[in-house]
């Protein structure tokens, strides 16, 4: 009987977890921003993101399961009913803390797991006979990727890293599952939060061509300043064996361009290997001329933005330089289609969607204002701003707010995360705001304030760690 009313608990138990192993997923297992969160009591819900059942997540739920199991059975062997009934309210209540210990126990098994997996990818890939390029930065990784990704297909056998796949484990779990012999080119994102994130990614993989997208204040809460964000992205360049293209068009990225002393090359600034001009955009996609190592090509693409076209420049570089047929590149440009929830749009009997719900910095979200601009219709913005910039939040978030009704026309807030400071950039121009906390919430404001012909622009989406 008292193993049946502790399984039973501990099921109960287990349910009510879920929603805190949730938030602890959601933080990257990062045991100081869980605390954080249970201190001010911010837990998630399940409106956006579900919980991942990775193995590891897998593992860490059996293991809790296992230890509450034991404890309930050993409070009711040890005590009478009404103790009983005390404890386990008061155990069920210190959940995030048991999930906690349950973690600890667990993590040299996982650091053990960790290595072995690191290993095991890291044998597979010196079999391999592939080119290696990596791709870092802080804007326009995944889509520089992707894009690469389909340009180089036109001519080469390629693997790339999958979705914002971009941490160890991501990239090894690519290297296990994807990668064949036959592949003639292995194409990798690289991820940081911290210094030195970069420099062991890039000597596991054995880089051989860099790619530098745009950085800027991205992850301040973990770095600290640009300098340590120009440092590890610097990382890149200090591995990769053969050269390294940097995209221009941003001032920490030329800096990093100056400071490299090996082979390299400068693009999308005028005058440098490759830029593009003459650029034409419509709803259907973008029309420009790609000038690259003095030849100019007319191209064509279903894309929209410069960030995009940018991305496709530096992309056919790297192609360009690898060798790949030129009239191959273009075809690629041509071919090259939206990458979902990157200035994806969408058409509906009703409006059209911009959907840039992956883009989470301050350079992006004016480019996609700018992209909005160009679109007939009343336009209309959701977002919740943009987060993990430190103290520079409030303010970064105060400039979006000011300039949304430079391009719009209604401005529904997302979250309570920026509330204060988009609402106070955005009130003294008196348009139409509106406020919502869920996705619910969100679907009802459109459904009231949308018409026919309008735009509507998604920008950014934070995950349930943020209220």
């Amino acid at each position: 009987m008292y193993a049946l009313y502790s399984f039973l608990l501990t099921f109960v138990s287990s349910v009510v977890g879920l929603f805190f192993l949730k938030s602890f997923q959601l933080e990257g297992y990062k045991l100081k921003n869980y605390i954080k969160k249970i201190v001010k009591f911010q837990f998630v819900s399940f409106d956006k993101n579900r919980l991942n059942y990775t193995k590891r997540i897998k593992r860490l739920i059996f293991l809790d399961f296992f230890l509450n199991f034991w404890l309930f059975f050993l409070i009711f062997y040890s005590l009478n009913n009404a103790f009983v009934i005390l404890i386990v309210v008061i155990f069920i209540f210190i959940r995030p803390i048991e999930i906690v210990l349950s973690f600890l126990i667990a993590m040299p098994f996982e650091e053990f797991i960790k290595k072995q997996f690191i290993k095991k990818a890291k044998n597979k890939l010196a079999k391999m006979k592939c080119k290696k390029i990596a791709i870092t930065g802080s804007f326009g990784k995944t889509t520089t990727k992707n894009i690469l990704y389909q340009i180089l297909s036109e001519e080469f056998d390629v693997c790339a890293t999958p979705k914002s796949f971009n941490t160890p484990m991501g990239v090894c779990k690519t290297i296990l599952e994807n990668l064949k012999e036959t592949d003639d080119i292995f194409v990798v994102e690289l991820g940081a939060r911290h210094k030195g994130d970069i420099k062991f990614l890039a000597d596991f993989v054995g880089v051989d061509f860099g790619i530098i997208t745009p950085i800027g204040k991205c992850h301040l809460e973990t770095f600290g300043t640009i300098e340590n964000i120009e440092s590890t992205k610097f990382e890149l360049c200090e591995s990769a064996k053969q050269f390294v293209v940097f995209n221009g068009t941003n001032k920490s990225t030329k800096s990093l361009f100056e400071r490299f002393e090996r082979k390299k090359f400068l693009v999308c600034d005028n005058g440098s290997f490759a830029y593009a001009k003459n650029i034409t955009t419509n709803s259907e996609g973008s029309e420009f001329d790609m000038v690259l190592d003095k030849k100019v090509f007319h191209c064509k693409t279903k894309l929209l933005g410069q960030a995009n076209i940018d991305n496709i420049v530096v992309a056919s570089t790297m192609a360009y330089l690898l060798g790949e047929n030129v009239y191959n590149i273009l075809r690629g440009i041509k071919n090259v289609q939206q990458v979902a929830h990157r200035l994806e749009i969408i058409k509906s009997d009703v409006a059209t969607v911009i959907d840039d719900s992956y883009n989470s910095n301050f350079d992006g979200f004016c480019q996609a204002l700018e992209v909005l601009k160009g679109f007939e219709g009343r336009k209309i913005v959701v977002s919740p701003g943009v987060v993990e910039l430190g103290k520079e939040q409030y303010e970064t978030n105060l400039k979006i707010g000011k300039k949304i009704f430079e391009y719009a026309d209604i401005f529904v807030i997302m979250n309570k995360t920026n509330k204060e400071a988009l609402f106070e950039g955005a009130k003294e121009f008196g348009r139409e705001i509106y406020f919502a906390n869920t996705r619910q919430e969100q679907k009802e404001i459109l459904k009231k304030v949308v018409k026919a012909g309008d735009v509507v622009l998604f920008e950014n989406d934070l995950p349930d760690n943020y209220r």
